[in-house]
């Protein structure tokens, strides 16, 4: 039980609810309904493993970088709680889980199931050359809805990319402001990030940008799809939140900014799927 709660902390289980909520928006818009039991299962399946690879992934590669930095010293690997070699065991059970997973569902969904493995395994090391980082991350995280679709239609219209990128933008905005967390550090370590290369107000204006283009990006998706007003009521909902969001924290005052990064980006998930159920229902 302990190293089960161990492996539950290296991979954050609990902010799967940042992406999850958005592969199930892809699929429910792609089905026009409610999808299949059998793929609402594997699709579930598939995120929680490929999320798990990729924090995993992550911890690993990172080790060293976090035992020199303060707030993530006492992370599993450098502290000690983990070996490397468990965490390389544990990636490994959950590439398992996934490639189980997608093989379940569409041929497309199979083919292009190396895209996002390989893209977890290059993340980690961005930060060590570009601070455009967050961007990839983004992109990573975009993958859920559009991967969600691909699974449900076998197909891949310019609306899938759109809520893909509508998520991209969304994850990369709130990843510059995580990054103000280890600013200093991060200059001393000699990485990389928005917030070393333009400085604090310069992560809240990339953040405030891309999160105006996720609600532009919804609204073009929503525009060409079938939707009800709930769909835009959902879009209302997440445009609402994301401006609260920008309230939390502003420059020289971070004091909240794990509720900022944490709690609201889990309600703006949770939120906008709940508009989108109801709406196809």
């Amino acid at each position: 039980m302990r190293i089960a709660r161990l492996y539950y902390r290296l991979v954050k289980f609990e902010h799967t609810i940042f992406a999850l909520p958005f592969a199930y928006v892809g699929a429910f818009l792609a089905a026009d309904g409610v999808p299949s039991a059998h793929d609402l299962l594997w699709i579930t399946l598939a995120m929680v493993g490929a999320r798990s690879l990729a924090m995993a992934l992550n911890r690993l590669i990172d080790a060293r970088i976090d035992a020199a930095n303060p707030r993530t010293a006492a992370r599993e690997l450098p502290a000690g709680a983990l070996t490397s070699a468990r965490v390389v065991v544990f990636c490994f059970a959950a590439l398992a889980l996934y490639l189980v997973a997608v093989w379940q569902l569409d041929p497309l969904v199979r083919w292009l199931s190396p895209v996002p493995v390989a893209a977890f395994v290059v993340y980690p090391y961005l930060k060590r050359f570009t601070w455009l980082c967050h961007l990839w991350l983004g992109a990573v995280d975009g993958l859920a809805p559009v991967g969600a679709w691909a699974a449900i239609k076998g197909t891949l219209p310019w609306q899938a990319w759109a809520l893909g990128a509508a998520v991209a933008a969304w994850v990369a905005g709130f990843d510059l402001f995580y990054a103000l967390f280890d600013v200093e550090v991060d200059r001393e370590q000699g990485l990389h990030s928005w917030a070393t290369r333009f400085g604090e107000r310069g992560a809240f204006a990339g953040a405030r940008a891309l999160h105006l283009a996720t609600i532009g990006l919804l609204i073009a998706a929503g525009a060409g799809l079938r939707v009800g007003v709930l769909y835009w009521l959902g879009v209302a909902c997440v445009a609402a939140l994301l401006a609260y969001e920008h309230t939390l924290v502003r420059p020289g005052d971070l004091r909240r900014l794990d509720a900022a990064f944490f709690t609201m980006n889990g309600v703006i998930s949770v939120a906008f799927f709940a508009f989108v159920l109801a709406d196809v229902l």
